[in-house]
């Protein structure tokens, strides 16, 4: 699978559903913005807790955004690997699916041969 077209596809449906709620993605953005700053737990933990979900909601679109951050602040395979864990140990066997998913992101968008 090509995850950074599907990165790409989700990035083209959220601009149009911008320009379509332009008042409702500019609240959701803004929740994001907010979240997604340095706190108690550091960014790259909020984005690996929200791979895990991502996972557990099955949201391909989802799974690879937070897939691409997580990467972004420096999240490792093995911590990759550790989250997809627990999304499995919460959302079972569908996780399982979603988890491959997210793991073949990971490789795919790291440049690792699989």
């Amino acid at each position: 699978m090509n995850y950074e077209q599907v990165s790409n596809d989700v990035r083209k449906e959220a601009l149009d559903l911008y320009k379509a709620l332009p008042e409702v993605m500019r609240s959701f953005q803004g929740l994001m913005n907010a979240v997604g700053k340095e706190g108690a737990l550091s960014v790259k933990t909020k984005e690996l807790m929200a791979l895990a979900i991502a996972i557990s909601s099955k949201c391909e679109g989802c799974l690879v955004f937070h897939i691409q951050n997580a990467i972004k602040h420096g999240a490792s395979r093995e911590e990759v690997v550790d989250t997809i864990a627990v999304a499995i140990e919460m959302g079972g066997g569908p996780s399982t699916v979603y988890g491959g998913k997210a793991l073949a992101a990971f490789d795919e968008l790291t440049g690792r041969a699989r």
